[in-house]
Formats: structure tokens, sequence, C-alpha cells
């Protein structure tokens, strides 16, 4: 099943139970400076969980584009990116647990409507409660209407809990995996299926939060004044599920990209799916307005273009690589018609990376002279994470280098003022 073909039917499936299809949201948050990026489904919902009536009604449904970099180092593993799309449906105190779970279950299996997925190689997990909420009995009775009791695990806080920060709405949440092992895992024990999720066998692919609780400054403060459903499938590990492969990479959504990345001199699967990701999330950035700079969304992308073109460099191969990447994604027949694209991405693109390998190499040329690559820093600007991809660094001492430098120009500051 095309990527293209799953987001029509997840649609299709909430908008036939009476959801309003409602359209992505920028990447770039209105009205909120606490983060830099849309992170989640919901995000932009925040107030109508919080009670505030939506125009569309209790019930949505849509496709959100999401950008996550605090994983940024699992890059390169079977199932972590940095851009995503979230396919996920909302009841704003309408609908709860019971058809929440019906609904997820019946999309993921039903041949004709949804998704036509095994329910063999199906696992849940649920919320075993704590000192904020007690264990969520009410999910685990309506998922064994449709799975055996042995597949459904309860797991804490930290695996079956979701907020969206610090202060906001939360809840417990049940999360579904995929068994997308060739020979199939079968029943397994906790511990088992805890060791197969580490493995990435098992693969999240579809989230339901029941959010009934508020958070303040870190903490649970109490009940909103509604209940609500908040679901999230990601696109590109859904696709993975349906493809029959066992990495996002092999799915349609990145396979023309790594297509053109297996022809470079030195070709590495790791590196090339950090220069495919990494490329993609750019592309994407620069459609909702962010260019590269030194700070906040900026500062990202630059070092997101930075790090595809270290990787790039590591397989041998050079910036025209990378505008062709950039190209592929432009044209992708998934995206095409349903995102507009900067018009300028590529010269944008082509223009940062082209200005970073001018100083990069002349900063190599002075550690190849013997320079610390602590100089790296000092004469070319680049920081500590950008350096350690191109050389060997004691953190220890570039640490030690980096607290001197600051005293330094500290002590430089208040003397300028002096004269």
């Amino acid at each position: 099943m095309k990527s293209e073909e799953i987001r029509r039917r997840f649609l299709a499936f909430f908008e036939k139970r009476g959801h309003a299809v409602i359209p992505s949201a920028s990447l770039v948050p209105e009205n909120d400076s606490s983060v830099l990026f849309t992170t989640a489904g919901m995000q932009p919902l925040v107030p109508y969980l919080m009670g505030k009536k939506h125009p569309q009604g209790k019930r949505l449904v849509n496709i959100q584009k999401c950008v996550r970099t605090q994983d940024i180092e699992e890059v390169g593993d079977n199932t972590h990116d940095t851009f995503f799309e979230m396919l996920g449906n909302w009841s704003l105190g309408d609908y709860f647990k019971e058809d929440a779970i019906k609904w997820s279950f019946e999309l993921l299996t039903s041949e004709s409507e949804g998704f036509g997925l095994d329910p063999s190689r199906l696992y849940i997990t649920v919320f075993e409660g704590d000192e904020n909420a007690p264990r969520d009995v009410e999910s685990f009775e309506t998922w064994k209407k449709y799975m055996p009791e042995n597949r459904i695990f309860f797991r804490g806080a930290k695996s079956n809990w979701w907020s969206v920060g610090e202060s906001g709405p939360c809840g417990p949440d049940t999360e579904m995996f995929y068994d997308i092992t060739k020979e199939g895992l079968g029943d397994m024990s906790k511990e088992e299926y805890i060791a197969a999720d580490e493995r990435q066998n098992v693969v999240e692919i579809w989230n339901d939060v029941f959010m009934e609780y508020e958070k303040k400054d870190g903490r649970v403060v109490g009940k909103l004044s509604q209940k609500n459903v908040d679901t999230g499938a990601g696109l590109e590990r859904l696709t993975t599920a349906l493809q029959n492969k066992d990495n996002i990479f092999d799915t349609d959504l990145f396979a023309p990209m790594m297509a053109a990345l297996s022809s470079v001199s030195f070709p590495d699967v790791r590196s090339a799916r950090i220069v495919t990701d990494h490329i993609r999330t750019s592309v994407f950035m620069i459609a909702d307005g962010v260019t590269p700079s030194n700070t906040d969304r900026g500062y990202v992308l630059r070092r997101l273009l930075r790090r595809s073109y270290i990787y790039a460099r590591k397989m041998g191969a050079d910036i025209d690589i990378l505008h062709a990447v950039a190209n592929i994604v432009l044209e992708h027949p998934s995206y095409k018609g349903l995102y507009t694209f900067n018009v300028d991405t590529v010269k944008l693109v082509t223009e940062e990376i082209e200005k970073f390998k001018k100083t990069l190499e002349a900063g190599l040329k002075q550690i190849e002279k013997g320079e610390d690559p602590f100089t790296l820093f000092t004469s070319y600007g680049l920081p500590l994470e950008i350096i350690e991809e191109v050389v060997p660094v004691d953190r220890v001492k570039f640490q030690q280098q980096m607290e001197q430098h600051k005293q330094i120009s500290s002590v430089a500051g208040e003397n300028k003022f002096k004269n």
C-alpha cells in the first residue's frame, strides 16, 4: 500500500465516523514561543483540548507535519527520523476509551476500510498506574475484546503517559506495536516483548492518549473540564509495516532519495539514511519559512544541512548529491499536490552548504598542520557537535578550553568598556 493510499484510507475511515478533516498546521507554531517546531498533531489543538470549542466540532482528523530533533543521534537506525507526518484523530469531550480503541483496532486490521494488518502480529501496552493516575483497567478490559490477554502489557509512565510539555493537557495512553520480522515472533512474555522493542523487531505504529488530566510546572494538578482522545500514528512507521519492510528508509517515502545515494563512491547505509532524513526535513522546514541562521529554528536547519554534508562527504559525495536529493523530495509523488514547497529551496540548500564546505575545508587544513581542534570553534565558528563529526575530540580538554575562552572573552569585553 503506497503512502498516498495510507493517508487517504486514514482520513476516509474517520470522516465516515463523523470526524471533520482539518488541514496540517505549519511546522512553525503560531502563538507558542515555548517550542521551536510543531512536534505532535495535538500541539496546535491544545486550546481545544483544554475546553475551548473548535469551530469544526468535537471530532477531528488530520495529517500533521512534525519535526523532532531530540533523537537526532538515533537517526540512521531503522525507525528514527527528524521530520514525520502524524496521522491523528481527536475527540474533544465526545467519545472516549471504548470507541477510540475499537476504531484503532478496526482501522489497523480491516481489509475493506483499513490497512488489513495481521492481528497476530500486534502487541498492546497500557498504563500500569502511579501517583498521578490509577491503573488503566478500562483500556485493558476494552482491548481484551479484540486481543488475547497475553498480548496486552501494563507499563509505566515512561512508556505509557503522554503530555505536551511541563504544562498543559496530559494522560495515560495505550500503544500499538507491530511485529516487522520476517519469521514472526508469536506470543512473548513482557520481558521478551520489551527486548523485541529495544531490538526494533516490533515498532510502535499507533498511540491513543486519553487526556483527562492537567499538568502545571511538571506536576499533575487535577482533571480537565472534559475527557479527550488524542491519537497519533506515524506515517513512516505505519508505511514500514504495510510495505513489509524492516526499516522506514526502504519504504516509498524514502526509497527514491536512498537510491540516489547508492551510486556514491563509498556507500554506507547509516550515512545515506542521515543524509536523506536531514535533507528531507530541511526541505519541509524551508517550505514553512525557516532559513539558516545562528539562532533558534534557523540554527536547527543549519545544523541539519551541515550534518547532511558531513555524512555525504564520508561517502565520497559532494554538494551535487545533496542538490539531487533535495530535488527528489520536491518532486516526490507522495508530496506532490499535498504540500507546497519554496521555489528557492535548492538554492538555499546549496548556498548554505557551499559556505559551510569552504569554512570546514579551511579549518581542516589548519588541523592537518597541527592546530588544536579547538581552533575550529574559535577561528571558524563550528560548534562541538559538528567538530566531533569530522575530527577526534578530547571532550574534557575541549570543555576546559571553552571555559578559558569564555573567561578571556569576558575580561576582554570588560576592558573594552573601560577604555
